[in-house]
Formats: C-alpha cells, sequence, structure tokens
C-alpha cells in the first residue's frame, strides 16, 4: 500500500480540528454503483477492502482514506459508428441531410442506449490527512485526479480549504542552482534522472540511469536550460522524482526501510495495511518537513 506518486496540498489547524469526525462524514458519501444512464460516480470506500466497512485508519495524526470511483467505457468510436448510422437513414428517408437539433436529439438517444450496456472500470485512491501538519497527501501525479479527489473529500466535509503548495523559493531555480553548483540541501544526494528544458525554445533534454554531475548534464545546464524535474535520493531512505510543481513521482521506499517492514510480521492483510501505513507516514512525515525547508513553503499554521 505504498503510495507511488505524491500531490500535495495544505490546510490550516482550525481546518485540522473538522477532521476528527472524518469516518462519519465519509460514510455519508460513500461508493455507489454506477447506475444505467450514469458515466461515473465517486465516493468513499474502505482503504482494507471490500468486506471490510472502515472507511479511515488512523495511526497518530494521520489517517488514511480511500476514494473509490466506477466510470462507464463507452468509446466515441462507437457512439460516432452508432450516430451515423442513424443520421444516414434518417437523412435517406427524408431526403435531405440531418439539422443540427436533430443530430444532437439522435446522439442523446444513442447514449441512452448503449450507457445501460458499458463496461465499468472501478479505480482507487488513496490519500491521508496529516492533522497535525497540516498535510493532504494523494497517491497520483495527476493535477486533474487529485482536484477530483479534492471536490469530493470537499463535499464530504461540506468544507475543506486545503491548497496548493506555495513555496517562497522557486522549485525550478532551487534545483537548476543545485544541479548547476553540485550541493544539495542537507538531508538529499542526487539520483539518476533528471529534465531538462529551455524555457524560451522548447528544448527538451532527459538523463536516466547516469549520473547527475556528468558533463553531459553540465553542457545543457551552460546552454541555458533549467531543471524540471529531479531525481533525488534523501536520507539514504526514499528515492523520488521532484517535479518543479513540486509534484514527487516515482516514489520508491529502500531497502533500509523495506526491511524494516519485513521484520515486523503480520498475521492479517489488516494489519498489513496498518503497518505500511505507520511506516510510510512516519517517513513521509520527515521527506515533507525537508521540502518544507527546502522550498519555503508555508506553514501550516501560518496565516493566509
Amino acid at each position: 500500500m505504498f503510495f507511488r506518486n505524491l500531490t500535495l496540498f495544505r490546510f490550516s489547524p482550525a481546518v485540522a480540528e473538522s477532521l476528527s469526525e472524518l469516518e462519519h462524514a465519509l460514510a455519508k458519501a460513500a461508493l455507489r454503483p454506477c447506475g444505467p444512464l450514469e458515466t461515473i460516480t465517486r465516493g468513499f470506500v474502505s482503504p482494507f477492502g471490500p468486506e471490510s466497512e472502515a472507511l479511515t485508519l488512523k495511526i497518530g495524526h494521520a489517517t488514511l482514506f480511500t476514494l473509490g470511483s466506477e466510470e462507464k467505457l463507452l468509446p466515441a468510436a462507437v457512439v460516432h459508428a452508432e450516430l451515423a448510422t442513424r443520421l444516414r437513414k434518417l437523412a435517406g428517408r427524408r431526403g435531405r441531410p440531418v439539422g443540427g437539433r436533430e443530430r444532437k436529439r439522435l446522439k442523446a438517444e444513442v447514449l441512452d442506449e448503449l450507457l445501460p450496456r458499458a463496461f465499468v472500470r472501478p479505480s482507487r485512491l488513496n490519500a491521508y490527512v496529516d492533522t497535525k501538519n497540516g498535510w493532504l497527501v494523494l497517491d497520483t501525479a495527476s493535477r486533474k485526479t487529485a482536484e477530483a479527489a479534492l471536490t469530493a473529500l470537499r463535499q464530504a466535509l461540506g468544507s475543506f480549504p486545503a491548497v496548493p503548495l506555495a513555496p517562497s523559493e522557486t522549485p525550478r531555480g532551487l534545483m537548476t542552482g543545485w544541479l548547476t553548483r553540485g550541493k544539495l540541501a542537507g538531508g538529499l544526494v542526487f539520483g539518476d534522472e533528471c529534465e531538462l528544458r529551455d524555457p524560451a525554445g522548447g528544448a527538451v533534454a532527459r538523463c536516466r540511469r547516469q549520473p547527475l554531475e556528468s558533463s553531459e548534464v553540465k553542457e545543457h545546464l551552460k546552454r541555458g536550460k533549467q531543471v524540471f524535474q529531479l531525481g533525488l535520493v534523501f536520507d539514504d531512505r526514499i528515492a523520488f522524482v521532484l517535479g518543479e510543481d513540486l509534484t514527487i513521482r516515482k516514489l520508491r521506499f529502500l531497502d533500509v526501510v523495506q526491511d524494516a517492514l519485513d521484520a515486523d510480521g503480520r498475521d492479517s492483510a489488516a494489519a498489513e495495511v496498518d503497518a505500511r501505513f505507520a511506516l510510510m507516514s512516519g517517513e513521509l512525515e520527515r521527506l515533507l518537513h525537508g521540502l518544507t525547508e527546502w522550498f519555503g513553503l508555508k506553514d501550516s499554521g501560518d496565516d493566509d
């Protein structure tokens, strides 16, 4: 259950107090099956799987929850093919082209007939709130997916004023400086990949599985390219790729962390989820504290 990507939002201590009844709020917004004429439904499900009714898992000041969705798969090509067939038949009967209003009516008719027979694709998105430090952490690198999950959480709670990260240090500039000077913030070492771009010309250079302090990388920097993504390792425990929007991708817990998990024997799937979340949230608390310091992020207790 370790997260693989991180999209992050902040919230204040006042907001944290409203999360004391999170389990009850999510229960009122539980996932329901997609109806015959619906294209998608969203709601909350158990992080322990379909056999459990618990909608949250709380470890210390971190609470895990899972947003589920059911989406109808109805390819546009299928709709267009069926619509084209009906338009040809109707035009043939009338002896003239079909107008725009009639076309819209026929398309709605096609959708109403095809949607109940469409396949349903389920999906799950894990997330957690850290009420001590004011973090909402979502296991996705997609801003669109993260915003949809945040909207669902706000609807469940009535209000949840979490906001995107607001660094006082420009991530792109800071990471470019790190790579140019070959000197990183405390606890960090370079990974083995980066993405460099020319902000003016749009040229892109992607480096993977190679030393980032190589002459090839330095030459790109001399020519004016800037760092848009940078592979990093934190405290020899967590490897990740940090984007210029502070989205974290390719999150990976290294052997020293995995060994701690393997040494702790568990006798059930629920205990496995419990142990993994406890370990992950503790490790990420340290990483996110570092992120706050490196980029001058507004603390969750600061005034807007």
